[in-house]
């Protein structure tokens, strides 16, 4: 199954959209996606073959996800998404194995929700405030994006809160990551969404807060970029 998925893939490949896939996701050496390698095939495609080898076992979905290939990964977790549904905690142990695979934003923004916030929606969530402690740039993001399945079920609290560890990080992703769950909190509950910015807007990043008040109308937004 695993050679057939390759095989299909490397029919599929398009070089000039895998160039512009490089520059977009930053490949090149010191930047955030350094090493990344992409085929250049289009998402909805992804999509349509993760659904035909949903039923890839384990073993193989590994191989495909220890890939520097882009596309093997988010495959990878499109089938780990489809099963997740029948096999939970399989599934949730499996992924926090490979966050060291799960290295690019698309990559966590796809998953992380569907996957790690599903699974804690009801259980304990400390492990998602040691993710977001951690050195690395992509278990920080897993931490903040897996919450947006909490705000889909009017659970606000985990968001804010991993907001405030993370209110001090150096990296835009992250700030853009913030800015972005503090808006969908914002898009359910205003008023929570306000007194977490009347508190820490003064300190907060600019591109965290401009994506957190992005749908504030004219005064509200000058009122918050004018510090």
């Amino acid at each position: 199954m695993l050679n057939q998925l390759k095989k299909e893939l490397n029919k599929l490949k398009n070089k000039k959209q895998a160039e512009n896939l490089q520059r977009f996701f930053k490949t090149k050496k010191g930047e955030y996606g350094e090493g990344d390698i992409f085929l250049g095939i289009k998402v909805p495609v992804q999509r349509e073959i993760a659904s035909k080898y949903q039923d890839m076992p384990l073993e193989q979905l590994q191989t495909l996800l220890s890939s520097k290939i882009h596309e093997y990964r988010m495959i990878s977790l499109l089938i780990l998404i489809k099963k997740f549904k029948n096999e939970k905690n399989k599934i949730f142990n499996f992924y926090l194995k490979n966050t060291k695979n799960i290295n690019n934003w698309d990559l966590v923004d796809l998953s992380a929700g569907h996957i790690v916030g599903s699974y804690l929606l009801e259980k304990d969530k400390s492990i998602l405030y040691k993710l977001a402690k951690s050195n690395n740039l992509w278990e920080k993001r897993i931490a903040i994006i897996s919450t947006s399945y909490f705000i889909k079920n009017e659970n606000y609290e985990d968001t804010l809160n991993i907001s405030k560890i993370l209110l001090k990080d150096n990296h835009d992703l992250i700030h853009k990551a913030v800015g972005w769950m503090l808006r969908e909190v914002g898009k359910k509950d205003i008023n929570k969404e306000e007194e977490f910015l009347k508190k820490y807007y003064k300190e907060m990043p600019r591109t965290m807060l401009r994506y957190a008040i992005e749908k504030f109308g004219g005064d509200k937004r000058r009122f918050y970029l004018g510090k």
